[in-house]
């Protein structure tokens, strides 16, 4: 089936869809964490490994995949991609120890990469420099409501029926995405037949699984030794190590290279690609402050942060589209400027107006400028770094451009967890120590020991900051005890909320700073891109 013969908006849609569920489970996961902690009788910091090893499979194969694409053909990549992912889905749901969790996990990931990549390089075939940023709109709209319905969505799955529904409602997806992709996606192959760069492949791999573990799981390890002598900065020294050798071997392979470093040649690209992977460090980074902040300080059900938080989705999902079409007329880099500072302002508003006391809807114009920020420039930043890349090199650079999104979002989840714990920890403990004030001084250290426990517990399984039980103390002291320490932890937790969203806010601000570098719009390749 040729391109001419293909209803390009149909194929996209296709596309879309896989793409959808994709993105849906960087954060549908995180919501169900308390769930899963009880029904699989296991740890914390194992359960997290559920999450991290998702990130990390999905970021460090994509450069390898999107290589794979241009040789056996993105269709086919993007249909192994969806087979393996949707089966992956269903291993997670039947997994009935932590252990096989996060081995079903590691396997998604994987189809996650191989087919990612292949949206991107589709964009560019079915489509002409004309229409591109409408469906850069597209995608871009799909992107962010993915992402960011995670919450809402596995709040009501969680709530409803179980945490393991959060991985079984992406079997009916998954199953939906291979008819549509099987019947409307061309079987297009690039025209370009490329070799395997293997030592390039294991250098990328290598380097960049160890500097995502070592950033991922510094806080675990409590950023000392992991494994005998080794610690935690020898392993992200030995990824940052690999990586300098694979860009070393990028330049001395003369054949074929994984990375042409040609690409990095092109301002728009290397500028925009930094670009998103701000966008990525904030979108993922943001989602734990306001988890803890809406659930264990507001008290709400993961259903209702759900609902909390979707203003955020719905917003930058209607946007998208639009703003995808304006980019194709407008200067692009201003509507990502525009939208990397609305972002940070949406942040930044939070971080005023989060206090124990605020009404939960109070937070909603906060969320609705979060919303816009992504909508703004999600599309934009796409369309015109992408639109900037010689056809020959389309592959490769959607490799390179996702994969610092799933970079920046692993970075931004481990930057900001890190954070916010240093923040729980000073921030509650000032707030003990005030209110262990107006607590007899034989008892003080027992509450400020009380209320440290309940904001550890709070602060990780976002589930009410509520202090446990009394007992041994007088009548009158026992009567205000709980009060005293419910609000202590409260008013901890909202302050380490607040200061951590502004890592994210400041990230954005070098995001703008990058996206000021793009160069003006200019699909120089016009001809070369297949009319749909």
């Amino acid at each position: 089936m040729s391109t001419r013969e293909t209803n390009p908006w149909a194929a996209l849609g296709a596309l879309c869809t896989g793409f959808f569920m994709v993105l849906l489970d960087t954060t549908i996961v995180s919501i169900a964490i308390p769930s899963m902690l009880r029904g699989l009788c296991a740890d914390l910091n194992a359960v997290i490994w559920a999450v991290s090893v998702y990130l990390l499979a999905y970021a460090v194969p994509m450069l390898f995949t999107s290589r794979l694409g241009d040789r056996v053909g993105p269709k086919r990549v993007f249909l192994a991609g969806l087979v393996v992912f949707t089966g992956a889905s269903l291993w997670c749901g039947l997994s009935g120890s932590v252990g096989m969790l996060i081995a079903a996990r590691a396997v998604q990931g994987f189809g996650a990469a191989l087919l990612t990549p292949q949206t991107l390089a589709f964009i560019g075939h079915l489509f002409p420099p004309a229409k591109r940023g409408s469906a850069m709109g597209v995608w871009a709209g799909v992107a962010g409501l993915g992402t960011i319905a995670g919450p809402l969505l596995g709040g009501l799955l969680v709530d409803r029926l179980g945490w393991a529904w959060v991985f079984f409602v992406n079997v009916p997806i998954g199953v939906v995405a291979l008819v549509l992709t099987w019947r409307l996606v061309p079987d297009w192959r690039p025209k370009h037949a490329h070799s395997f760069d293997v030592p390039g492949v294991l250098l990328a791999a290598a380097g960049l699984a160890a500097v995502i573990f070592g950033v991922q799981n510094g806080q675990k390890y409590a950023w000392g030794k992991v494994v005998g002598n080794v610690s935690v900065f020898e392993i992200i020294g030995l990824g940052v190590a690999l990586l300098v050798g694979f860009v070393l071997w990028q330049r001395a392979n003369r054949k074929e290279p994984l990375l042409p470093l040609e690409v990095f040649g092109n301002r728009t690209f290397s500028a925009g690609t930094f670009a998103f992977a701000t966008i990525g460090f904030a979108l993922i980074g943001m989602f734990l402050p306001l988890v803890v902040y809406v659930q264990s300080v507001l008290e709400l059900t993961p259903t209702e942060a759900g609902l909390l938080l979707a203003p955020v989705a719905l917003v930058s999902t209607a946007v998208g589209p639009f703003v995808g079409r304006v980019s194709d007329k407008v200067e692009g880099k201003y509507l990502v400027m525009a939208g990397l500072a609305a972002l940070a302002a949406g942040l930044g508003l939070f971080a005023a107006q989060a206090s124990p006391a605020s009404a939960p809807w109070a937070l909603v114009p906060a969320l609705v400028v979060c919303g816009l920020g992504f909508g703004l420039a999600l599309a934009p930043v796409s369309n015109a770094t992408m639109s900037s890349v010689e056809p020959r090199l389309v592959g490769t650079a959607s490799g390179v451009f996702n994969t610092a999104r799933q970079v920046g979002g692993v970075l931004g989840s481990a930057a900001v967890g890190v954070l916010l714990q240093a923040r729980i920890a000073a921030s509650v403990t000032v707030e003990a120590a005030t209110a262990a004030a107006s607590v007899p001084p034989e008892y003080r250290a027992r509450f400020v020991a009380e209320v440290t426990g309940a904001a550890s517990s709070a602060g990780e399984f976002g589930s009410g900051g509520a202090a446990p039980p009394v007992s041994g103390l007088p009548a009158d002291l026992a009567a205000r005890w709980t009060g005293l320490v419910t609000q202590a932890v409260r008013n901890g937790l909202a302050d380490a909320a607040r200061q951590s969203v502004l890592l994210p806010v400041a990230v954005l601000v070098l995001g703008i700073l990058a996206a000021a570098a793009m160069r003006r719009n200019a699909p120089a390749h016009e001809e070369t891109v297949p009319a749909s």
